[in-house]
């Protein structure tokens, strides 16, 4: 199967199952049903973007072990000290724990700083698309910060939105009532070292379905946002 359709296909997929978790959310009497499903969700949407990936090479792996165990780790000295983020805990709908932190938030720190880092390439080679491709365009310097700067902004930008709703849908819990900001500078922080990893690593970054996922998945916390 041609990888365009397989890209299609799984994006159909993903638009199906994040449509369905808004209606089953907010207009049906199965609310915690849905909510239930969320890490089947979140398994399948990391198996989709492995599927979508062009050549998955031992670099590909090595950024998402790296993501995984950055992520877990980060969180779990968050969650265990407060150092980290801020004092918070997560609830039971994200699964199994290692240290109070679900195995899922790892594969969630992958799949968010490499969707915002393939989605500034994609928008690296739209808006630049007679430099892109000039051989070595994106081992440059310049582009290279463009891509790691703004792709960790993104990434925050995507946990300042998730917040509200993830909250509010039992996924974690603050000791607070507000989100500290320290929270966000570590998510940016965090996402900035990861994205340096990964314009380093040589391998393809032009995994769209990574690219859609992202902006799905921003919608759809932005329209639960709405009404929850």
């Amino acid at each position: 199967m041609q990888l365009k359709k397989v890209e299609n296909i799984s994006v159909f997929i993903a638009i199906l199952i994040h449509v369905s978790g808004v209606v089953g959310i907010l207009f049906t009497p199965y609310r915690d049903w849905f909510v239930a499903f969320t890490p089947l969700n979140l398994l399948l949407m990391f198996v989709l973007l492995l599927i979508n990936q062009p050549k998955r090479s031992q670099w590909f792996w090595l950024l998402a072990a790296i993501c995984f165990v950055t992520g877990m780790v980060a969180e779990i000295i968050g969650v265990q000290t407060g150092w980290l983020f801020g004092h918070y805990g997560y609830g039971e709908i994200l699964g199994p724990k290692l240290a109070g932190v679900p195995w899922l938030i790892g594969l969630y720190w992958f799949v968010i700083v490499y969707g915002s880092g393939n989605l500034m390439y994609l928008l690296m080679q739209k808006l630049f698309r007679p430099f892109s491709e000039v051989p070595g365009f994106f081992e440059k310097k310049s582009t290279r910060f463009v891509i790691v700067f703004d792709g960790a902004i993104l990434a925050t930008c995507f946990d300042f939105l998730m917040e509200p709703t993830a909250i509010k849908l039992g996924f974690w819990h603050w000791d607070g009532l507000v989100v500290p900001w320290f929270n966000y500078l570590c998510w940016f922080i965090i996402s900035l070292l990861l994205l340096v990893v990964m314009v380093k690593l040589p391998f393809q970054k032009n995994n769209y379905f990574a690219v859609h996922l992202l902006i799905i998945q921003l919608l759809f916390f932005l329209a639960l946002s709405f009404y929850l």
